[in-house]
């Protein structure tokens, strides 16, 4: 990542501290924050499915998530990322399926370099559609977010990419199906596709399905460590909440272009 979006990233994060913590103070988001670490890991269905919108469900996860998973979720994918070269070439756009606080797209876009893939984003949040609608003007992206059903949004083909970034547990199953067999005319078609999910195993029992079907599409599958030192507000808020992210981990599938 070039020092332009390193700067512009120091930049959102200080926008993300004004905003965020106009309302709440430290320790409320601290609470916050364990709360929603907590949900993430012992408040999975049975098949490993999120109840869609609970990491928004309070004004207070809202703050927390968007002050250090979003950012987290950011500097993950933009590794992710540079290890696949998956910003060259540039997409032309990004289809941020699930877009929540425009994490993974912001970090593909930023990742790609000059002229910077346009984003389209859909998501059911109305907060989410805004605060990815912010991050990406904050972040100096050219993205456009809606309120929909991200499996049905109009998927693009050749040129451009599409991103799933800790969005797909939040389907049914039934969903996750329509959406994979989109995913893959969208491969088909030439669509570079990234899906990121933790590494937890149980999280995600539908991986392997994945894995299989984009793979017959010339997909990959990884599992990512990236040691990290976080930057500030994030490492504060990881010491105050008693967690530990001096490595950022990830799996994910990418069909490249074809």
């Amino acid at each position: 990542m070039d020092t332009r979006a390193e700067q512009a990233i120091g930049t959102w994060l200080a926008a993300l501290e004004q905003r965020h913590l106009a309302d709440h103070t430290l320790p409320e988001v601290r609470r916050a924050l364990q709360a929603l670490s907590g949900w993430y890991v012992e408040r999975r269905g049975a098949r490993g499915e999120l109840t869609h919108g609970a990491p928004f469900s309070s004004a207070g996860k809202r703050a927390a998530y968007a002050l250090f998973y979003g950012p987290l979720h950011l500097l993950t994918v933009a590794r992710i990322v540079e290890a696949l070269g998956a910003a060259e070439p540039a997409p032309r756009q990004i289809v941020d399926l699930g877009c929540g606080t425009g994490a993974g797209s912001a970090a593909w876009a930023l990742a790609a370099g000059a002229p910077r893939p346009r984003i389209r984003g859909v998501d059911a949040s109305a907060w989410a559609i805004d605060e990815s609608t912010a991050a990406w003007r904050t972040l100096g992206l050219d993205g456009r977010a809606r309120r929909g059903t991200l499996v049905a949004e109009r998927l693009p083909g050749a040129g451009d990419g599409i991103v799933l970034a800790w969005t797909v547990n939040e389907l049914r199953l039934e969903g996750r199906e329509r959406l994979l067999a989109r995913l893959v005319v969208a491969a088909r078609r030439g669509a570079r596709i990234l899906v990121v999910e933790p590494v937890a195993r149980g999280i995600a029992p539908w991986w392997d399905e994945w894995g299989a079907a984009l793979g017959d599409t010339g997909g990959r599958a990884d599992t990512w460590r990236f040691p990290v030192e976080l930057p500030e507000p994030l490492r504060t808020l990881d010491r105050a909440a008693g967690l530990d992210h001096r490595v950022l981990t990830a799996r994910s599938l990418y069909v490249a272009e074809r």
